[in-house]
């Protein structure tokens, strides 16, 4: 069984809705900890981190501890397309728990910027 964090929006990422074999405590402190780990990560070109940005659309915690990431560019010609999965990656592969992670893009449905949150908003200005 997986467990979706994250849904098509960060607001989703409060609370896990399907039940896992890890441990409540457990899947939420991975789940907040993969959750700070992609706000490491930001696009070169933005000053604002790619889960602010609405660039990640789900995230899956798998019962073997494997996380699972679909995410889009702001852009399908976006100069990091090549690089940005394997920064995301080992970004979260470094959360304590997490025993591996697969990244799949996707650019269905393509990025808007609606998607951004109001701290992304206001870090490019345009809030």
């Amino acid at each position: 069984m997986t467990t979706d964090i994250t849904e098509q929006t960060p607001a989703a990422a409060d609370v896990p809705a399907k039940v896992s074999n890890i441990a409540p405590d457990e899947l939420a402190r991975i789940s907040d900890d993969v959750i700070a780990a992609l706000k490491t990560v930001y696009d070169p070109e933005i000053p604002a981190d790619i889960f602010e940005l609405g660039l990640i659309y789900k995230i899956d915690v798998e019962d073997d501890r494997m996380v699972k990431i679909m995410m889009t560019l702001t852009a399908p010609g976006c100069p990091v397309a090549g690089e940005m999965p394997g920064w995301v990656e080992n970004a979260v592969g470094a959360v304590e728990g997490v025993l591996g992670v697969t990244v799949e893009m996707t650019f269905d449905p393509p990025w808007t910027p609606d998607r951004m949150s109001e701290e992304a908003q206001v870090a490019v200005g345009w809030y």
